[in-house]
């Protein structure tokens, strides 16, 4: 029966457990082998089955797959999959990644690394999107490994028919799903999280369940770099006005950009770009040196920044809309160069005014504001930490949407060299890189070539000095060894 009856107990479609002997055959002896089981027999060497368990403190029943070098009774620890009744008996289980009350070991290796935390968040969010049809169903820790951290209050009250389990193990609960209704739901859950608890321990799925296994993983995986399209970005423009695309080098931010200008806004706009050196009269406009019409040298006289022409352009064509591309954006100290212009970024109210210092003919006069149909998309590379930071005000004003490396755009390339390279470079990121330094994650552009003594080139001249800034700057110092082999294998290609 493979996993199904086990299935059928979390959904609540079969009587929670009865004795130790049926929890076996169920949760354990029905999972494995190659003939009917999900996974292989020497899977089953990964794990030990508590069930049914009783808490004798709190009358806490669970099941659990622990780490088999744990006792046979009392507290034990490292990772594990637990399931745990509703206190009423009239829900379906709670299915949750749990860390023993004993402490991390042995799984210290797992629960410590950054991508264990990130893939259940990712499969959370999963379950959410695709399960939760706007209820809030799926919930993960943003560290498991805070065990001093209980659950939050508005989950533990969001989750109220598994009150008991919170009340005991609170603190070691690090991801939880509510099965709804839909039993198909609940059995990809179950399988999502069995198949990333064995996966964690070195094992896959037997061949027959490899498909529908691959298939539950690149659903979550996705939520782990979200892809945005440039239909995504058009769609936001026309509703806030105001967009920021950012995101790591090489995901092809500025190119997004030019192609929305080309084509949705059929070139109705401009592109310019921000750097350090860029003022608030370049931008907004101020005084600037001009020719005297008398011959008397440089005189001093007011004039139009991007801003100003841009407010200028759109009002002259109120029935197209205009598009101001910002490249680079946090290349210069916003603060300086929006300066009381900022206030005009309101996307949900009527045009704001300010006025201005001088008189720049009309328009603007010695006012500005920022018509409906003018659309500002600014993009920035999240990895340029030497840059000014952009602060609240702005970021409350734009919306700002991540561009993340999209394995499609490589694999559309048919090239087996890039397609490795890219797919190590981002397991190594995923598995090792903090959250901080996860941005850092080279975009899929750096691989966009055939194979060939061009694709070992391409590697060395773009992506290999990058890596070796990242190193040299002490920015990837969490998993620098595994890098610097991965710099080796780009060698030896």
């Amino acid at each position: 029966m493979s996993i199904e009856e086990l299935v059928e107990v979390v959904h609540g479609k079969r009587a929670w457990l009865g004795s130790k002997e049926e929890a076996k055959q169920l949760f354990f002896t029905n999972i494995f082998g190659a003939t009917d089981g999900r996974y292989p027999q020497q899977a089953a060497n990964s794990v030990t089955l508590r069930a049914p368990q009783i808490s004798a403190e709190e009358n806490v029943r669970y099941a659990a797959y622990i780490h088999p070098t744990n006792p046979d009774s009392g507290a034990y620890g490292g990772m594990s999959v637990a399931i745990f009744p509703a206190a009423d008996g009239a829900h379906p289980c709670l299915l949750t990644f749990v860390v023993g009350t004993s402490g991390l070991s042995p799984d210290d290796h797992i629960l410590g690394r950054p991508g264990h935390a990130r893939k259940v968040q990712a499969l959370c969010a999963w379950l959410n999107e695709k399960h939760g049809k706007g209820a809030f169903v799926a919930w993960a820790k943003q560290d498991p490994v805070r065990t001093d951290l209980a659950a939050p209050d508005t989950v533990v009250r969001g989750f109220a028919d598994y009150r008991p389990a919170f009340d005991k193990y609170g603190r070691e609960l690090y991801a939880i799903y509510r099965p709804s209704t839909d039993l198909e739901a609940t059995r990809e859950a179950v399988t999502a999280f069995l198949d990333l608890m064995f996966q964690e321990r070195g094992h896959k799925t037997v061949a027959r369940h490899d498909s529908e296994a691959d298939r539950i993983e690149a659903e979550w995986f996705a939520h782990l770099m979200p892809d945005v399209s440039r239909q995504d970005v058009a769609v936001l423009l026309r509703s806030r006005r105001y967009v920021v695309i950012q995101g790591p080098p090489g995901t092809g931010k500025t190119r997004m950009a030019l192609e929305l200008l080309r084509d949705e806004y059929a070139d109705n706009g401009k592109s310019i770009q921000f750097h350090p050196n860029t003022t608030y009269e370049n931008f907004v406009g101020g005084l600037a040196p001009r020719l005297s019409d008398t011959g008397l040298g440089l005189q001093f006289a007011p004039a139009q920044g991007s801003l100003m022409e841009a407010a200028a352009a759109a009002k002259a064509d109120p029935d197209h809309p205009y598009l101001l591309h910002i490249d680079e954006l946090n290349r210069a100290d916003l603060g300086k160069v929006l300066g009381e212009a900022i206030y005009l970024f309101e996307p949900d109210e009527s045009p704001r005014r300010i006025e201005l210092a001088y008189e720049f003919g009309d328009p603007p006069s010695k006012s500005l504001s920022l018509p409906p149909n003018l659309h500002v998309l600014g993009t920035m590379n999240s990895t340029d930490r030497s840059l000014a930071i952009v602060d609240v005000a702005v970021r409350r004003r734009f919306a700002f949407v991540k561009l993340w490396p999209q394995p499609s755009v490589v694999d559309a390339q048919q090239s087996a060299v890039m397609t490795d390279a890219f797919r190590e470079l981002e397991r190594i990121f995923i598995e090792h890189a903090s959250g901080e330094t996860f941005d850092l994650v080279p975009g899929h552009s750096y691989f966009l070539i055939k194979d060939g003594d061009d694709a070992k080139r391409r590697l060395q001249v773009t992506l290999v000095p990058l890596l070796e800034e990242y190193l040299s700057q002490g920015y990837v110092g969490g998993f620098a060894e595994q890098i610097r082999s991965y710099l080796q294998w780009v060698d030896s290609l």
